[in-house]
């Protein structure tokens, strides 16, 4: 299947449809302009409705290095963002991906410095990943720490009126008893298709398991390798068919399917699998 060329994005054959309940981001961070306001202009190009913004990066500050934290940096991409009519999605905690949620100090502010970003951006979704370290199929002995930390950064989600999309390695039946456990409407799980592919579990079976009302946002891709037209251990049509059935209406993020053979070829990669993925979900 040939990719679209951009051409056919700007001639509007792809366009959004602006009360379609599937819409398409792509991420800074992995179109490699984490925190560059020159993302927007280039999610635009590549054919997205929406961009998920990073917080920036965390290493041993004591919270994430976000310019967003700048009111005039905020206005700046509020205002590009309105002019290219594209939405910011949600914002992305990317820096816990290597940080232990559970252990790391601070950790609960560091989130919170993320839903005082939200609130004065109008996002409604971040994601946090608990990454590595936090995983807790292979360190069950972290599950009450990160269930008490949950449960404080679900009552400042609550408060604001937002929510924070989790990432974990536990499968759909995990998820839904963890998320009983923390208790809030204000966490809630951010799917990713990889990781239910990875382990070898149906991913539309895991999908209905969670059901629509534990998920906030959907990473909608698979590991690199091929573009998400090319890949045969992911069916999409099936897959909208399950969230069609679901009642599931949201933000699908492109994360990742990058070409091996081009891994840095921006455009070409997220150009192609967003206009795969238009095709699919919004014809």
């Amino acid at each position: 299947m040939v990719a679209l060329p951009l051409s056919s994005w700007a001639g509007g054959m792809l366009a959004p449809a602006k009360n379609s309940r599937y819409k398409i981001a792509v991420i800074d961070l992995m179109i490699l302009k984490r925190q560059k306001i020159s993302a927007l202009p280039l999610a635009n190009e590549i054919g997205a409705d929406g961009l998920e913004v990073d917080m920036g990066g965390l290493g041993d500050r004591p919270t994430f290095d976000n310019k967003l934290a700048d009111p005039a940096v905020r206005q700046q991409y509020l205002d590009k963002a309105k002019e290219l009519n594209l939405e910011i999605c949600s914002l992305a905690m990317t820096g816990f991906y290597a940080q232990s949620f559970a252990k790391r100090e601070g950790a609960e502010k560091m989130v919170s410095d993320c839903i005082e970003t939200m609130k004065q951006m109008g996002i409604k979704v971040a994601f946090l990943p608990l990454g590595i370290q936090g995983d807790l199929v292979k360190n069950p002995e972290l599950r009450p720490a990160v269930v008490e930390r949950l449960k404080t950064v679900g009552k400042i989600a609550e408060k604001a009126g937002v929510v924070i999309g989790i990432e974990t390695a536990l499968d759909a039946r995990g998820e839904v008893e963890l998320l009983k456990e923390i208790g809030s409407k204000s966490i809630q799980i951010y799917f990713n298709f990889s990781n239910p592919l990875e382990a070898g579990r149906d991913l539309c079976e895991e999908l209905r398991i969670l059901g629509r009302d534990r998920i906030c946002q959907i990473h909608c891709t698979d590991k690199d390798g091929v573009w998400l037209q090319n890949n045969s251990r992911l069916n999409m049509k099936k897959v909208k068919g399950t969230l069609d059935k679901m009642g599931w209406k949201g933000w699908l993020v492109i994360e990742r399917s990058r070409d091996a053979s081009k891994p840095r070829d921006v455009r070409g990669n997220f150009g192609a699998n967003t206009a795969f993925m238009k095709t699919v979900f919004q014809s």
